[in-house]
């Protein structure tokens, strides 16, 4: 990758709720300034971040456009937040963690300058990351149209739900539980993980569903092709029950509505950098890291 600086843009996104987070942007930009490239931060954010040497855009799809890659302090949630700006660019995610697992964030705050460094030195890749498109509806018309990159989960509202899951066209069980996800490899280690869910290395192509708290015999979580189609019905004589997606987006389901869940058409994008310690770690390590899992013992491979 060999960019002249005046012709690279980079948009950055903050959690402006934390007062770490809002410090770090300002770091980023003054470092990606000084190197010579052009900075835009969100209409919604710049009077926090305060920095006149910004572009300031519309906190719209947008803003990504034409940006080689949207830097996001934060945790997990902002990045979600800001990956509703940045796929329909194409443009790469590169995460900041200021929160507490951050599972989808390159950077720990500590690596800062060194992952600004990178970027001016287009020393990273870009990685993609599946994604699900989600439609909802009731007798036909359609009550949600919309993707998500961890999950798309349908909840009970105050009693539980009666559910019949299919797969790729046939019913698979009823269930009468808390809901249902549906989640990528990604979110695999958010929602469906604390819903008793396998943990899906990022590189895999496959699909989950996952029952939370289901009264039945068969009710475990499953890994389907990624050319599946997975849905779920609530049942017209249960209560009406609520569409997330990412724990961003919601949608009301009726009695009686069908979710349909299927491989997103288009990816997220996120940057994978080169040279910095702590991060492009192989996801191993970044899960051993992340929930301080006991690897003490451990010899490896026998060498010669």
């Amino acid at each position: 990758m060999n960019r002249a600086a005046n012709n690279r843009t980079v948009l950055v996104a903050v959690h402006t709720g934390r007062g770490a987070a809002v410090d770090s942007a300002r770091l980023v930009i003054d470092r990606l300034v000084k190197a010579g490239i052009t900075v835009r931060v969100l209409d919604t954010e710049a009077d926090e971040i305060g920095r006149a040497d910004a572009e300031v855009v519309p906190a719209h799809p947008d803003a990504a456009r034409d940006a080689e890659v949207m830097f996001v302090l934060g945790g997990d949630g902002s990045l979600l937040r800001a990956a509703e700006l940045a796929r329909p660019a194409g443009t790469p995610l590169l995460g900041v963690n200021l929160g507490h697992v951050g599972f989808l964030a390159e950077a720990e705050v500590a690596d800062l300058a060194s992952a600004v460094d990178s970027v001016v030195a287009c020393r990273y890749d870009v990685e993609e990351r599946m994604t699900i498109d989600v439609v909802a509806r009731q007798n036909g018309r359609v009550l949600a149209d919309t993707w998500a990159l961890n999950e798309a989960t349908i909840e009970k509202q105050g009693r539980m739900l009666e559910l019949v899951a299919e797969i790729d066209g046939r019913p698979l069980s009823r269930w009468g539980c808390d809901g249902v996800i549906c989640a990528t490899p990604t979110g695999s280690t958010a929602y469906a993980f604390s819903a008793g869910g396998p943990v899906v290395w990022p590189e895999v192509d496959a699909l989950l569903m996952v029952p939370i708290s289901a009264h039945a015999l068969f009710a475990k979580p499953l890994v389907v092709s990624p050319r599946s189609t997975l849905a779920v019905e609530i049942m017209p004589d249960t209560p009406s029950g609520t569409l997330w997606c990412d724990g961003r987006r919601r949608f009301e389901l009726p009695s009686g509505s069908r979710v349909e869940v299927r491989r997103g058409a288009a990816p997220v994008r996120l940057a994978r950098l080169h040279g910095v310690e702590s991060t492009g770690a192989p996801f191993t390590d970044r899960l051993v890291a992340k929930f301080e899992l006991p690897v003490q013992g451990w010899r490896g491979r026998a060498r010669p």
